[in-house]
């Protein structure tokens, strides 16, 4: 069983910085790719950022050089470090969770909800 709980969303104004967590109920957390998405209004869902067990990172193209993903291992957390924030970034951002080949675990969301 997976759950994952997103923490850190709010009001930020354009420009401002916001860093968003993400803990995660999972065994062998360390094994497992997690990443970010986003779902703006009217919009898709996008991804923002992925990280690998061991540390890679890997960006959409339109947020690189300003956010950034991390992990700590010990503690089941992953990050993402919002900064020179934009107005059209207000969306919903979504934690995911996988390994290898298997299912992509997600969280609930609203946590993680960022607004301008």
């Amino acid at each position: 069983q997976v759950h994952l709980v997103e923490s850190g969303g709010g009001l930020v104004q354009a420009g401002g910085s916001l860093r968003l967590s993400c803990a995660a109920s999972i065994s062998f957390f360390s094994r497992y790719t997690m990443g970010w998405y986003r779902h703006a209004p009217g919009q898709q869902r996008d991804l923002v950022a992925v990280i690998t067990g061991g540390g890679g990172p890997n960006y959409a193209d339109s947020v690189k050089g300003r956010l950034t993903i991390s992990r700590d291992n010990a503690k089941d957390t992953v990050y993402l470090q919002m900064n020179s924030r934009k107005p059209e970034e207000t969306a919903v951002y979504y934690c995911t969770a996988k390994y290898a080949c298997g299912a992509t675990y997600w969280g609930q969301g609203p946590q993680g909800t960022v607004s301008s």
